[in-house]
């Protein structure tokens, strides 16, 4: 019979002692992540991005225009021009000159400029997309906002020119999560960060001597869950990353692992132990009500939602091998998912709920891969040897991932349609556990 009053007061119990800790840490910039692009894409639609005119009358830490070529450069699906091949360096669309462009091989062209907002340390951010062939203005915008929002700025404008070229939203704008290991073996420290998506202005938003697992953004944004040993033994807590206030949410007998947010924010799938076996649960954060979902002698662990909140996948080695299953949340039975291979773990659906993406193994190499839920087909993604902790990017086109580069950890992402791969290497410290956030 459950305790109810129990998980109730584990989901309300604030940590007072670490409170303070980790709105210090939260102020605290760490080095970024350096962005090293491994492998391009042949075919990539060939785009100019002009230097955007500076009419502030002062200068600018950086250059939009080069923020926004790298965001449409590591998608894959864009090869930008140098500058060094430039014939002319328009601000507008009346001083473009579409034959120079076209001569260059160009089949779209960006240009702009930031001008004084209207207020005290505003910006505005211009910015126009062209068809080169069709010598029509496919896209004009204005963005305002403060001086120190410059990148923020400029990432949204890559959204909105990525997704008038595809039809797919851009995740230029969204964050990740990860957690950094430092110090010795006897002097461990933990830090969970978050990032921009392309690694620049790193934040710690919570840091420990001890382990800090398996970071999960709340569908809002606003919120991380992750496990943290902090206490002795592992316990699931919920993070404000704005305020930093923290709430021990399962701490039960046992492991207490792999949190999972629910579509709707309301629920969390996590495993415990707390009953002799690790299953999955879902756990109420309004009502503290937890529920059993598994009851298998197997080992049931990494639960994921579906898109519509009704299923979940996991790993399950109840078949002598880690392998991924599905279960409905109402009870509706347990299907085995995937058959190619004796390891397939940490299953991720695709946003549109159509692939599974997860860790799979052959030949002793571990890579992420993709299925397709209605073929099962298999596709391997990463070209790695020890791939783990896939998490997919809103829009479904990416996938970040943890691998290591002699010995040393740090973090990929690879097109999920382009086949464009780039790592993330941490100046300091091994970097794993990443997480990608929803849209911001």
């Amino acid at each position: 019979m459950l305790n109810k009053t129990m998980p109730i007061a584990a989901a309300r119990f604030t940590v007072v002692a670490t409170l303070l800790l980790s709105l210090l840490l939260s102020a605290a910039a760490r080095a970024d992540l350096v962005i090293e692009i491994t492998q391009g894409v042949k075919g990539a639609v060939p785009i100019a991005i002009v230097p955007f005119a500076n009419e502030t009358a002062g200068s600018l830490p950086q250059d939009p225009s080069e923020i926004i070529t790298e965001d449409l450069r590591r998608s894959g699906d864009f090869e930008p021009l140098g500058k060094q091949n430039f014939l002319s360096l328009p601000s507008k669309g009346e001083d473009i000159f579409f034959r120079d462009w076209s001569l260059l091989g160009q089949r779209y062209l960006v240009v702009g400029a930031i001008s004084k907002g209207d207020g005290p340390d505003m910006l505005k951010l211009r910015y126009e997309l062209h068809d080169v062939t069709s010598r029509k203005r496919i896209l004009g915008r204005v963005v305002t906002g403060k001086e120190g929002a410059l990148r923020d700025m400029a990432h949204s404008a890559a959204d909105a020119i990525y997704e008038a070229l595809t039809g797919t939203k851009g995740v230029f704008s969204t964050k990740i999560a990860y957690v950094v290991l430092e110090g010795t073996n006897k002097k461990p420290v933990y830090s969970l960060e978050i990032a921009d998506a392309d690694g620049q202005r790193s934040k710690v938003i919570y840091k420990s001597p001890s382990p800090v697992l398996s970071p999960a953004w709340s569908p809002d944004g606003k919120k991380l869950a992750y496990v943290s040993y902090e206490t002795g033994r592992p316990a699931i807590f919920i993070q404000d990353i704005n305020s930093g206030v923290r709430t021990k949410t399962a701490s039960y007998k046992g492991i207490n692992s792999a949190p999972a947010w629910s579509p709707d924010g309301r629920k969390l799938a996590m495993t415990l132990s707390k009953d002799g076996n690790p299953e999955i649960y879902t756990l109420d954060l309004g009502s503290g009500d937890l529920k059993r979902i598994t009851n298998n002698w197997g080992i049931d662990t990494e639960a994921n939602w579906s898109p519509d909140g009704k299923s979940l996948v996991f790993t399950s080695d109840r078949g002598g091998s880690p392998q991924i299953y599905k279960t409905d949340i109402s009870g509706g039975g347990e299907t085995r998912l995937t058959f190619d291979g004796r390891y397939n773990a940490r299953p991720r659906y695709s946003m549109d709920g159509e692939s599974l993406f997860f860790v799979h193994q052959r030949e002793g190499v571990f890579n992420v891969a993709r299925m397709d839920l209605e073929t099962r087909e298999l596709d391997v993604l990463s070209g790695t040897r020890m791939d783990e902790s896939p998490s997919v990017a809103p829009n479904g086109n990416m996938v970040i991932y943890a691998t290591k580069d002699n010995g040393r950890g740090m973090l990929a992402v690879v097109g999920v349609t382009t086949g464009a791969r780039y790592v993330l290497p941490s100046r300091e410290g091994d970097v794993r556990e990443p997480a990608w956030s929803p849209f911001l």
